[in-house]
């Protein structure tokens, strides 16, 4: 199945300021991926091309990295063939354009898992990490609500790791 999920929000802020958050990811003081609300982005050699990690099930590589631009990770696992991909564009001297992109192909099960369960679930992180950004300059909170159908997964997560774990 062909996959091309696209996030974009503008920013009232430079470029530069937003290319500070970007610096952040993966580090311990994350200022653009929601790792307050989901696994944490780790990446075995910080944000550099070439380091391995991912955010909870979900494996990659960082394939390039342009400062204060983009970063573009590599899927590695079984049933994804493609990449993700963070943007920062100016649209002005002070509004930017923060963008998410996946563009894959599944295969197999992966099909259908992406289409009930993981489609959700990363929209929802896209739009919370979106938020946390756009929240770090402004006083007016953001909260992007997860529908009905995320807050049911992450239930049914929650109590699946809570029963492997006792």
């Amino acid at each position: 199945m062909k996959v091309l999920n696209i996030h974009k929000r503008e920013i009232n802020q430079p470029i530069e300021e937003l290319a500070k958050l970007l610096s952040t990811l993966s580090t311990e003081n994350d200022m653009l991926f929601a790792n307050e609300k989901w696994f944490s982005m780790k990446l075995d050699k910080g944000l550099q091309v070439g380091s391995k990690g991912g955010h909870g099930p979900i494996r990659y590589f960082v394939t390039e990295y342009l400062p204060g631009q983009s970063v573009t990770f590599q899927f590695d696992m079984t049933g994804f063939d493609g990449f993700h991909r963070f943007d920062l564009k100016p649209i002005t001297m002070d509004k930017t354009e923060l963008s998410h992109t996946i563009d894959m192909r599944t295969t197999g099960k992966t099909s259908l898992r992406w289409a009930i369960v993981i489609r959700w679930l990363h929209d929802a992180v896209v739009e919370d990490s979106f938020d946390k950004v756009e929240n770090h300059f402004t006083k007016n909170k953001v909260n992007t609500p997860w529908s009905l159908w995320v807050r049911i997964l992450r239930k049914t997560m929650s109590r699946k790791q809570k029963q492997r774990t006792t």
